[in-house]
């Protein structure tokens, strides 16, 4: 069929070129009442004659009209002007032939390339345009919607196209300018758009409909998404009517990359345009919403439809059973299985193996059997899928025998166990660690099915994980023979296995002997052994490594940085850390939010807080959303950094964002809360988590009895202990260590002894702060001799001292005035190595000085300053009260003057006994001055009590 919009005599003229320029015509009938109405004739060609398509293509190159034979269409220019010369006089019937035709085209074709010449030699001004107009091609439209096809460049387009139709002093056709679009299209170039569209809509001229399904996929195919959407978007504003494919191939491309509110506003666009949505449509859309969680969303999608009286399809049921149930919601999906059969549609293979699969995840087992059984009693032949999926169900559960059951089961019907039923119970029985049955299996597998490259991955993946070296390498000679060596993934699969097992070595010499002809390594190889490299410390190898893989032209990912940042921080040299984060900014990678979160992390465990805190504004700078690990590691590194107040207003913040807070989100803000004193609010935050059914863990119960017993509430901590111990949670060496701190802070020592008895039955070790927490307890109790056989019995179960310990103790002896024996254990604990820390001088030398001993808490006063130690205020006080008391005026008085130039406040107390000691020894000017600084502490401690 030929359509024309050039009228009756043209097409009187193609009949007569035609009865003289073919030998065998097949029928030509002029037709179609509805085509002359709007200026066009249609002529039908009966047949299929190659040698008619063939001259009718080349006749019309030039277009205006449409070839439409039946088994394709052609799409043509004007046809030489009603079938004249480009530029000469109407063409006589009989001087019309094939040879003409073709002289014609060549020389359209030789303008075009004229034309091109010019206009691609320079920049486009008033030069190229003199050029143009100077040459002996002038533009008619034919001419120029040839040009557009040849052009690439947007500017230049437009720039001839608007030079054209002012050299012409008419309107451009309408292939002219859906000509302009494609070239925008092909140049991925939208920005005079708008204008082009504009001037359309004026001039009453549309794009065709191929020209907006072209535009659309040239976008999908290039993945520019946000251009296509653009384009639809300003054919609505101008009121074009974008094509109904159109509408489905975005729909479609932005379903691949999980856009669901794009989706759904094409969706109602569709349907305001009157266009009919199918259901399969909906079923596209409503999988995306279900994949990305948003769950009412979906529903909501699934109500409108049924609002439009569509009904859904098998199909649609088993996208929401499969979609729901990979979610968790597993009474949704069963919802949905009864819904379809109670609407009489009968559930196929994909809906039974889709509900078997989501019952097996959610370890819901019997209901599974059962449904498998429902479903082989309707069956002749066994479905294989089905079967895989319930092997890997029992597989799954460490079932074994079950699951060799219905293998057995599946072969007694006639069907032989596939491939993927065997590489699922391998998968299996690697997770749960039996190398030994997986090696059995994969013998007894070879007598059913072949082993694929799968099977042997997964048999490698075991013997690397177990350091089986010589049995890896022995199948890697194996899959050789077979063909399937050389291979990029085994040999991933061997270096990521070795490294995390600790054989770095061998993962190396793997890497090294790598033939980069027949199978080179890639961006997972090298992420793989860089990452190994660091974990085992040897950081600058990994860099090299980095450096290797930057020169063989593979370009480093996020996952790569994040593992060298990560381990460079690990390593203790948190600088080259900031310095790879820098050459990943200067190179083209990708930011993603795990990177930043990891880097941010470092930072903050680094003791950066101030960066850290930077590194969370510019996450939000570079226009991510932080989610709940973000909030989770900032309020972390606040709380660890002493700033655990803020974390109420983080955790605000992190609602108003809609972040989902997991178990680590919750247990972070709840641990800063509980730091922050603000127990109450941390204890209603659980209770929270638990309303929206996340289950609080043992840091989050720990935190809590922490927060409990540091303020004496020590009831209500035993109580969420007790509670905690009833849910099945395993408690730990820090939540028994809370207990026991806080029964022995308030003297409550029996009941302290009983925590650490449940927790040694338990077998728990207790570490050094749960003995410091005991003797401490010990020590305020005035039980010193109980303290030391509790040290005894520290040292009897392998527990090392720490100088906390030491200082306990000493601390105890000295008040018990056993000097002593203080001295004894200070000595001792320097010669393992401890050094005595401010807290043990401290508490030895205000010991000594209260008890009186002035000369030896003066001489280890001494000691500790030529050692560059910094005493505390509550020390140079004691001194000062010890020397007034020993009558040594004078070094009380030197002391007193450092004590006030060091700005350490002088208690009230000190400056009496003080003032008393200098009275005595008739030093009335120091007398004096103390008396001043007693006044001003007076007026100070005064003002202090009225606020």
């Amino acid at each position: 069929m030929i359509s024309s919009p050039l009228g009756t005599r043209a097409m009187q003229r193609f009949a007569m070129w035609n009865s003289t320029t073919m030998t065998e015509v097949p029928s030509l009938s002029l037709g179609n009442e509805q085509f002359r109405d709007e200026g066009f004739w249609v002529l039908s060609i009966g047949g299929d004659h190659r040698q008619l398509r063939c001259s009718l293509k080349m006749l019309c190159w030039s277009s205006g009209f449409v070839l439409r034979p039946k088994s394709r269409a052609f799409l043509l220019r004007a046809f030489c002007r009603e079938f004249t010369s480009l530029y000469g006089e109407p063409l006589k019937s009989d001087e019309i032939s094939s040879g003409e035709i073709s002289r014609s085209i060549q020389a359209l074709t030789r303008d075009v390339d004229d034309v091109c010449q010019i206009i691609e030699g320079g920049v486009w001004g008033p030069s190229v345009e003199a050029a143009l107009f100077n040459s002996n091609t002038k533009p008619q439209q034919d001419l120029v919607i040839a040009v557009l096809k040849r052009l690439k460049d947007v500017k230049t387009a437009v720039n001839y196209f608007r030079w054209a139709e002012r050299t012409m002093d008419q309107v451009h056709c309408p292939e002219a300018y859906n000509s302009l679009l494609m070239v925008m299209a092909r140049s991925q170039r939208f920005d005079g758009l708008e204008e082009v569209l504009e001037v359309m809509s004026v001039t009453g001229i549309g794009p065709f409909n191929k020209t907006c399904i072209d535009i659309v996929d040239s976008c999908v195919k290039s993945r520019k998404l946000k251009e296509a959407v653009y384009f639809i978007e300003s054919m609505r504003k101008f009121k074009f009517r974008p094509a109904f494919s159109a509408y489905t191939i975005l729909i479609g491309a932005l379903a691949s990359v999980n856009e669901p509110d794009l989706m759904l506003n094409l969706l109602h666009q569709m349907q305001e345009l009157g266009y009919e949505v199918h259901v399969h449509l909906f079923t596209t859309v409503v999988r995306i919403f279900a994949r990305a969680g948003r769950v009412d969303d979906a529903l909501s999608l699934l109500g409108e439809m049924k609002s439009n009286s569509l009904y859904a399809d098998v199909v649609l049921y088993n996208v929401c059973i499969d979609t729901f149930g990979k979610l968790g919601k597993v009474d949704m999906a069963w919802k949905f299985f009864h819904e379809m059969k109670s609407h009489g549609l009968l559930p196929d293979e994909v809906t039974y193996t889709s509900m078997i699969g989501i019952l097996c995840r959610a370890k819901k087992l019997n209901e599974a059997v059962e449904l498998f059984e429902q479903m082989e009693a309707n069956r002749a032949v066994p479905c294989a899928y089905a079967y895989n999926t319930m092997i890997m169900g029992f597989g799954s559960v460490g079932k074994f025998d079950e699951a060799y059951k219905l293998l057995e089961r599946q072969k007694g019907r006639g069907c032989i166990p596939n491939i993927i039923a065997y590489n699922c119970l391998l998968t299996c029985l690697g997770k749960k660690g039996m190398l030994e049955e997986a090696e059995k299996l994969f013998e007894d597998m070879k007598k059913d099915a072949a082993p694929n490259i799968f099977t042997y991955n997964i048999l490698m993946d075991l013997r690397c994980r177990y350091k089986k070296v010589e049995a890896a390498f022995e199948l890697r000679n194996t899959m050789e023979k077979a063909g399937l060596f050389p291979n990029i993934n085994t040999v991933n699969i061997m270096i990521d296995r070795f490294a995390k097992a600790g054989s770095i070595d061998e993962a190396s010499s793997i890497f090294e002997g790598m033939d980069h002809k027949l199978c080179a390594p890639n961006a997972v190889t090298y992420c793989s052994l860089i990452d190994g490299l660091g974990r085992h410390k040897r950081v600058d190898d990994a860099y090299r490594l980095l450096e290797k893989m930057l020169n063989s032209g593979l370009k480093p990912n996020a996952v790569i940085y994040t593992s060298l940042i990560k381990n460079f921080f690990d390593a203790g040299r948190p600088p080259d850390g900031h310095k790879i984060y820098r050459e990943m900014l200067r190179s083209d990678c990708f930011l993603d939010l795990t990177l930043l979160n990891t880097y941010m992390d470092c930072v903050f465990k680094a003791g950066e807080t101030e960066k850290g805190r930077a590194l969370f504004e510019e996450i939000k700078a570079k226009g991510l959303k932080p989610d709940g690990r973000s909030y989770s590691i900032l309020i972390h590194g606040l709380v660890k950094a002493g700033l655990a107040r803020e974390t109420y207003q983080l955790y605000y913040a992190m609602k108003e964002q809609g972040c989902i807070l997991d178990a680590r989100a919750y247990n972070s803000v709840i641990d800063g809360l509980c730091k922050s004193g603000k127990v109450n609010k941390a204890y209603q935050l659980m209770e929270e988590m638990k309303a929206k059914g996340c289950d609080p863990t043992v840091v989050t119960y720990g935190s809590v009895i922490d927060g409990l017993a540091k303020i004496d509430r020590l009831d209500e901590a035993y109580m969420l202990f007790e509670e905690a111990k009833s849910v099945g949670l395993q408690m730990n060496v820090i939540i028994y260590s809370s207990l026991i701190d806080g029964y022995a802070k308030v003297g409550k020592i029996n009941e302290a002894y009983l925590i650490m008895e449940e927790m040694m039955k338990k077998r728990l070790t207790p570490n050094v702060f749960t003995w410091n927490c005991l003797l401490d307890g010990l020590v305020k109790a005035e039980e010193v001799n109980e303290a030391l056989v509790l040290f005894k019995s520290m040292a009897s179960m392998n527990c090392a001292p720490n100088a906390y310990t030491y200082s306990i103790l000493i601390n105890g002896l000295c008040r018990a005035r056993k000097f002593n024996k203080a001295f004894i254990f200070l000595q001792e604990m320097q010669k393992i190595g401890l050094v005595p820390n401010t807290i043990t001088y401290t508490t030895m030398i205000t010991a000594l000085a209260r008890a009186g001993n002035i000369n030896e808490a003066h001489g280890l006063f001494e000691k500790f300053k030529a050692k560059g130690g910094v005493l505390d205020a509550a020390c140079y006080n004691a001194m000062i009260e010890g020397l007034s008391i020993g009558n040594r005026a004078g070094d009380a008085f030197k002391l007193f003057e450092e004590t006030r130039g060091k700005g350490f406040s002088i208690h009230s107390k000190t400056c009496v006994v003080l003032l008393d000691s200098l009275q005595r020894a008739e030093c009335l000017k120091q007398a004096a001055i103390v008396g001043v600084v007693l006044k001003e502490t007076a007026k100070a401690q005064h003002a202090s009590k009225s606020w």
